[in-house]
């Protein structure tokens, strides 16, 4: 049922059957807002919704869930030297943060693959890390075998109360077996389906990026850019930080949006619209992080002081904390002012400054098409139009994200001679990739 209000509303409902008295800090928060609270009256209007979910802080280590994650290493003749004794180092480091409740399996692949520890508790590190130290490079790339491998590992102890993950680091493009984005890509999507998400470490200048990003994107992991070696052991502690502070899995976002309100479409983030139902998926939330969805929509025009009913909006996951099955629920609705500059005035500032990165982000994944196409003048014109549109919105909107982004797009327009573009596109990449996930850290208060 749609909700009316006489002013502008968010109206949000916990519904978590038989779960009276437990710890709201446990729970994820659902914020349902708009971009424009107060649209102009007596003309149709497009407008923006965000739903955004707050993670609850995951800090003791005897409370988080235990992770059930493969590494899956490159050991392909590229990564020979320098490259494979860093991407050791990096894994044996961060096997510090894991203890025997969590599950580990390494798989390394060249021409073919080799499962180095089969998946099993982690109660002897010391042997683990004997085994990996062991691990010599040299081959080629069957990058989708190893993926594959680190799957059937992580399925042996496949659980929706542990976080089951693949960490993929490679620094070549896949060269046997399947290799094309579209082909990892559907890998990614059928991991996710099974609650895997596929984190992905691309290391040096030579890997295929549209491919290490569609494995990520499409099973809603991890994507990093690792230009040296050196930098591998903070990445990798970053990734298992991120596995040890999942709060929620399997969340399903339902928005129902009102009679007479049209869904357009979705800002960065894959999604089903079915008339008037929007569904979004995802693999997984972060404790103290916020993981939102925007959402355009027709709003059709409306007479001065009325109140319209816009959406109302469910989630559902599954609790790390508490191991159970929760959900939300929250209604939106939109007032409508004569007065332009009253519209102007009352502007959700933050949600604008969201759903503007997310149109500048289509707008640069636009120029990397037009720079592949060695269309190089048109790129740069295309990403130096980014950097003013994103310039002017940052100090409208006072956003510092939007300004460091002006200036990631005129450095990429600086980028595009071919003895610079391998780096700038990889750059370019894992920027469009971050931006997309529209997922962001807060600081420590918000979760309290």
């Amino acid at each position: 049922m749609f909700r009316s209000q006489n002013a502008v509303a968010v109206v949000g409902m916990l519904v978590v059957a038989g779960l009276c008295g437990r710890a709201a800090a446990k729970q994820v928060k659902l914020d349902v807002s708009l971009a424009h609270p107060t649209l102009l009256a007596g003309a149709p209007q497009t407008t923006y919704v965000k739903v955004g979910l707050i993670g609850p802080a995951v800090s003791s280590a005897g409370r988080r869930a235990p992770v059930n994650v493969a590494l899956v290493l490159d050991k392909s003749g590229s990564m020979t030297g320098t490259k494979i004794v860093q991407a050791k180092n990096a894994a044996i480091h961060a096997l510090d943060r894991l203890n025997e409740n969590d599950i580990v399996s390494v798989i390394v692949y060249d021409a073919s693959v080799q499962i180095v520890v089969p998946a099993t508790k982690l109660t002897d590190k010391a042997e683990l890390r004997r085994a990996i130290a062991g691990i010599e490079a040299g081959g080629s790339t069957a990058l989708f075998a190893g993926v594959s491998k680190g799957a059937a590992e992580v399925r042996k102890f496949l659980d929706r109360n542990r976080v089951n993950r693949v960490i993929l680091l490679s620094d070549g493009r896949a060269n046997v077996g399947p290799s094309t984005p579209g082909m990892l890509g559907d890998l990614g999507a059928s991991l996710m389906k099974e609650g895997i998400s596929v984190s992905t470490l691309g290391l040096g200048l030579d890997y295929n990026e549209d491919l290490m990003v569609e494995l990520a994107r499409r099973s809603d992991g991890n994507h990093m850019f690792v230009e040296a070696a050196t930098a591998l052991a903070a990445v990798f502690d970053h990734e298992f930080q991120d596995a040890l502070s999942v709060a929620a899995q399997e969340v399903a976002i339902t928005i129902r949006c009102a009679p007479g309100i049209r869904p357009v479409r979705l800002l960065g983030i894959d999604g089903e619209i079915n008339g008037r139902e929007v569904i979004v998926r995802l693999n997984q939330l972060y404790g103290g992080q916020e993981k939102y969805a925007l959402l355009e929509i027709e709003v059709p025009e409306s007479e001065a002081g009325q109140t319209r009913p816009i959406a109302d909006v469910e989630v559902s996951y599954a609790n790390m904390q508490t191991k159970t099955t929760d959900q939300l629920s929250s209604g939106i609705s939109v007032y409508f002012d004569p007065s332009t500059r009253v519209v102007q005035d009352r502007v959700n500032v933050k949600v604008m400054a969201e759903c503007v990165l997310q149109i500048a982000n289509e707008r640069n994944e636009q120029a990397v098409a037009l720079r592949d196409r060695g269309q190089t003048q048109q790129a740069k014109a295309l990403l130096e139009l980014n950097a003013t549109y994103l310039s002017q919105n940052a100090l409208e909107l006072k956003s510092d994200k939007l300004q460091k982004r002006a200036m990631d797009n005129v450095e990429q327009s600086q980028g595009l001679d071919p003895e610079e573009w391998k780096r700038t596109r990889k750059i370019s990449r894992y920027l469009q990739y971050e931006d997309a996930r529209q997922q962001r850290a807060l600081p420590p208060s918000t979760n309290d």
